[in-house]
């Protein structure tokens, strides 16, 4: 069975998109926030729900990369 590495560099270009995903859900918080009029203090009483959210689009966008590369690989040959 052939060893697969993971390179420091794959690390951190996902740990980039992870951090993306989590200023996304911190912006959605943001928004919530204002439209609900809610108190500010919430930023870091729901921090839980805002690394979930991150975690959700994290997953749908990995779903996403590995159906484009499954197409890409079937058409490809």
């Amino acid at each position: 069975m052939k060893d697969s590495v993971i390179t420091a560099e794959m690390k951190r270009r996902e740990l980039k998109l992870w951090l993306v995903c989590f200023v996304i859900a911190n912006v959605v918080n943001w928004c919530s926030i204002i439209k609900f009029a809610t108190p500010w203090y919430e930023i870091f009483t729901q921090v839980g729900y805002v690394v979930s959210l991150s975690l959700v689009i994290y997953a749908l966008i990995a779903l996403a990369r590995i159906a484009w590369w499954l197409l890409h690989y079937t058409f490809r040959k």
